[in-house]
């Protein structure tokens, strides 16, 4: 098992300039980081994973698409067409980072709504976005775990059975499925289980508290949680994911109106030890 930071909780844009605060996840004990992918060029990232490289820290890579006019899902071709294309940047630039995994809601537009639930045309138009986008990750050693997302903020997928059966459709090796215990809080009514079920699609993990905070000092089901994991043999990442309002735009897309934390430093360093902890518990 590897434990990882997600970035989001400082920036979408990550850089030399967050070489200080790299150092100290080091430091801390992490074994790599989550860098978004929304910007630059595969070159940009490549520079980027020297950096990583000399700090000792390993690294994902994650994304969402919330431009409604790539949507993957969309009835329009051109529309699909662009999303595609997105996708395949994104894995160019998760492949000069040297990741080998990049994860996220990247199966439809993040917060667009249809004011009904997915239709048979939708789920369709979507095995055939992810065979193309498949095909590419294959190309470049990365695999992409769709993440499945509470109602509020998508529709196509809001369970990890809906995830696992849409993952099965598509049928491809380089898609499969990322756990996300945020989510699973409130769309599960057994979120335990919901891991335990689909256990073989899951290639991720983000650790999340229930109000995007400090893992540790929520209503997670925590000891339940890292027994689930461990005891099904996953040994990938598991990374914190949190959020605060050092970033007005992505702190508004995931509704976070106050801090959830006394310092940014409390969630990684607090979260570690709470991963740590939690793992060896469940042992």
């Amino acid at each position: 098992m590897k434990v990882g930071m997600c970035m989001f909780l400082w920036t979408t844009s990550v850089g030399r300039k967050h070489e200080k605060l790299l150092r100290d996840i080091k430091a801390t004990g992490f074994d790599g980081v989550e860098i978004p992918i929304f910007e630059g060029t595969p070159d940009d990232y490549r520079r980027l994973g020297a950096l990583l490289d000399g700090i000792g820290l390993e690294r994902t890579a994650i994304s969402a698409m919330s431009n409604p006019s790539m949507n993957l899902i969309s009835p329009d071709a051109a529309t699909r067409k662009r999303g595609i294309a997105y996708m395949q940047w994104a894995i160019d630039c998760a492949a000069a980072l040297r990741a080998d995994t990049l994860s996220g809601p990247l199966h439809s537009t993040l917060g667009q709504f249809s004011g009904t639930g997915p239709t048979a045309a939708e789920l369709k138009r979507s095995v055939s976005s992810q065979r193309a986008i498949g095909d590419h990750a294959a190309k470049r050693g990365i695999t992409v775990a769709l993440e499945a997302l509470n109602r509020f903020e998508c529709y196509l997928v809001n369970t990890m059975d809906d995830l696992a059966d849409h993952i099965d459709a598509i049928g491809h090796p380089n898609i499969r499925a990322m756990y996300d215990t945020f989510h699973s809080n409130i769309e599960e009514a057994d979120p335990i289980g919901a891991f335990t079920r689909n256990k073989d699609r899951i290639v991720h993990v983000h650790i999340s508290e229930n109000d995007r905070g400090v893992p540790g000092r929520g209503n997670i089901p925590w000891t339940e949680t890292f027994k689930a994991i461990r005891t099904s043999g996953y040994d990938g990442w598991l990374t914190i994911e949190a959020f605060g309002r050092a970033l007005k735009d992505l702190a508004a897309a995931t509704k976070v109106w106050r801090d959830f934390s006394e310092t940014p430093e409390a969630v990684y360093r607090d979260g570690y030890r709470h991963i740590r902890n939690g793992w060896q518990a469940a042992a």
